[in-house]
Parts: C-alpha cells; structure tokens; sequence
C-alpha cells in the first residue's frame, strides 16, 4: 500500500481518517482516532466481554481474567509497544480493545461449534464476527440507504482491528483455516482496504495481534498457577517438558524441535524473574509472580521494538511504512508459555467434559432459535430476520443472535426456551 502522507507529521492522512458513511465535523477536541477508542469503549459488545470465557468460565473465581479483563490488557500491553514505535496510540488502542468482540459465548470452543453449524453458509470465525459487529450490528451509524454502519470507525482504525484481512480459503500457507470478511460484509471490507497490497497486516494491527499473544501467553499462565493447575516446580522434570511441548508443536509451531523449546524455557527459567518456589497464595508469593508477568511483558515487547527499529530505523513507524519484527527466539519463548498453560488448563478432563457440554448448548441454541424464529429474538436480531432474503441470510442472523451472547445468558436462553 502506497504511504499515505500526512500535513503534521503523524504518519496519517486523509484517507487513514477517512470513515465509511461520512459524518458532520466535530470539534477538534479529540481527534478521529480518539473518537473511534472511545466508540469502542463505550459498545455493548465490549461491555459483554465481562462474562464470557477467556481460559477459565467467568465467576468460578475472583482473580482469572474473563475476555474484558484480557481486553485491558491487550491494550494496555498494545498501546505501549504502539507508541513506542511511532504508531498513534489510540489506533492501537482501539484495535486490542476490538480483537475480541466477536467472539461468542464459551470462547473458541463456541466459535468452533458455530463453525460446525454456519459451515453451509460461509462458516463462522470470531475475527469476521469482529468486522461484523464494527461494522453492522453495533449501532451508532446509518448510512443514507438506511443500512446499520456499526461503528463507522476510520479506515485506518477498521484496518487495525482486522488480524485476517482476507476472505475464507484466501489466506496466506498456515493461516487458511482463518479469515477476517463474510461475503455480505464485502462491501465495507473492500473500501476499508483500498491501497492494501493483497493480505498484507498493517502495522498497527501486527501489534495488536503481538499484543494479544504475548497477554494470553503470560496471563493464561499466572492464571494457571493461582487456579492450582500449574506448578511451576513440576515443570523442573524433563518428562514433563516434554508433554509439554508436544502440545507447543500440535497447537502453536508444528515444526519446533525439543532441543530449542528447552533452551527456549531455560532463557526463561534463569532471566531472573522466574519464581523459585510453587504458589502458595500468600502476598510474597503473589508478589513474585506478578513480577514475573510484568518482566516477561516487557521482555517481549522490548525485544519487539528493538528488532522493528533496528529494520526499519528510529523514524515514525505507522501502517504499512513497516513490519513488526519478532525474533524467532521470541516467539519460542512465548510458544513455551502457551504450551504450558494448553497443557495444564486447556486440556485438563474437567476441562474436556466442560466443552462437550458448551457445544449441546449452542447447538441446541441455534437449532431451537431456527424452529421458532423470529419469536425468541432481540429485537434488532428481529428485524434483520424479517428483512433476511433467504433461509442462509436468517441463519446468518441466528448466528448473529447466539455469537452476541454471554455465557451466562446463553445457558439461560437455553434453559427458557427449551422449557417453553
């Protein structure tokens, strides 16, 4: 994509605070990009990420994060490594605080059984949903031929919060089984890339994405080791480890040899931070383990932005003037960590039996929405049922109803309606 050139310096131009149904101007008191923060902020799309799974169900305990909770800090941890690059703090900002709005309810083990069901109509995929709901189904635009514009966020705000920026089936070797677009959200996806060169990211959704891996990483971790699931001790047995990074090279990085995890987990083991003892729950115990997370949050990011400026130079780094660099070092590291909490948490039997019952509900959710629909709808997924022009529209907006809710409204929606 052709940089566009900015008047003040700041690495944007018109067409990056370009919005896709143009708005009367606003005062000049907060700029374009703060806008589209706060539009975020205030959705109730975000709000909703407070009672959906992030690793462990929201309100089995007071200290796991739900997806608001890793919300906060994906920005917290995007928005500092954004700055430091040159990126405009709030775009990046905007995109952590998007990333996980379209997930449904029982995080990916929801999308995975919503997948199953959309599959004759184009499938389901959070990231898509993510466009879907910035773009359509949370209200706060209407463009002139009377259709929802969702958000309406700037060009450069959309592009940040897009990780997958291509169709279904058209990604990239590794990433095909993602995308980031519906086929009926063409329309705005088209105008939001316009310049783009094919699947190119730009800049600040690389961050974004950096942003979330590195929070999950660390946090999925430090929940484990509160929850009782992980003992960091354990991990000392070389037999353990290497259960472990089976599941680094099944779920993360296929082609990982035993030799660099190992050297990869015993960077991280004696980089100074790495608690010597087990959790036992006590203030000096926590207070050890939050300075671990901290440390390796700023390992990563600082490794990050020294590997992007050392490419690219010390200038002003926005959209698609430059690529996040990562060391392959890096990204073992953070594989290590995921692959301990996938080991310990995600996979755990209680855990297992948990997902099975996740999937009855949301297909018995969307099987029992079909039968009855439009009764059982909310009122804006009323509507659009009543305007869909075909049976793969209105279970697009079944889909749309199911994805929009919580886990706990989810279980009680189920329950009502196979009750009535």
């Amino acid at each position: 994509m052709e940089a566009t050139e900015s008047m003040d310096g700041s690495g944007y131009g018109p067409a990056d605070t370009e919005r896709w149904v143009p708005e009367q101007p606003k005062s000049a008191r907060r700029t374009p990009f703060a806008r589209d923060r706060a539009r975020v902020l205030h959705s109730a799309a975000l709000r909703r990420l407070a009672a959906k799974t992030q690793v462990v169900v929201p309100g089995t305990d007071d200290f796991v994060r739900t997806r608001l909770t890793h919300t906060l800090e994906v920005a917290q941890v995007g928005r500092e490594l954004g700055q430091a690059l040159g990126c405009d703090p709030d775009v990046v900002d905007t995109a952590c605080l998007a990333h996980d709005l379209g997930h449904p309810p029982f995080g990916h083990n929801g999308e995975a059984a919503l997948n199953e069901i959309a599959r004759p109509i184009g499938g389901f995929e959070g990231n898509a949903q993510t466009l879907r709901l910035l773009t359509r189904l949370e209200a706060k635009a209407i463009s002139p031929s009377g259709r929802s514009a969702g958000l309406n966020l700037t060009r450069a705000s959309l592009d940040a919060a897009t990780k997958y920026p291509w169709p279904r089936g058209k990604g990239p070797s590794g990433l095909a089984h993602k995308w980031g677009v519906y086929a009926d959200d063409l329309d705005v996806f088209t105008w939001m890339r316009e310049g783009a060169s094919g699947d190119q990211r730009c800049l600040e959704a690389q961050v974004m994405d950096f942003a979330d891996d590195v929070a999950y990483s660390v946090h999925d971790v430090e929940d484990g080791i509160v929850s009782g699931q992980i003992s960091l001790t354990a991990l000392a047995d070389p037999v353990e480890r290497a259960g472990i990074w089976d599941v680094v090279r099944e779920w993360y990085e296929p082609d990982a040899e035993d030799a660099a995890l190992e050297e990869a987990y015993e960077r991280l083991t004696r980089f100074g931070y790495w608690p010597e003892s087990d959790y036992d729950g006590q203030r000096r115990s926590l207070a050890a383990l939050k300075d671990m997370t901290s440390q390796l949050i700023g390992r990563f990011c600082v490794a990050a932005e020294q590997a992007t400026h050392e490419a690219y130079g010390r200038g002003r780094l926005t959209r698609y003037r430059a690529s996040l660099v990562v060391a392959h070092a890096t990204r073992l590291e953070i594989a290590v960590l995921k692959g301990i909490a996938a080991r310990y948490v995600m996979r755990s039997d209680e855990r297992m039996a948990l997902l099975d019952r996740q999937r009855e509900i949301v297909h018995g959710l969307v099987a029992a929405l079909r039968a009855r629909a439009p009764d059982g709808l909310d009122p804006a997924f009323r509507a659009d049922f009543e305007a869909a022009p075909d049976d793969a529209a209105r279970l697009r907006v079944i889909i749309d109803q199911v994805a929009s809710l919580t886990d706990a409204s989810a279980l009680a929606r189920f329950g009502a309606l196979h009750a009535a």
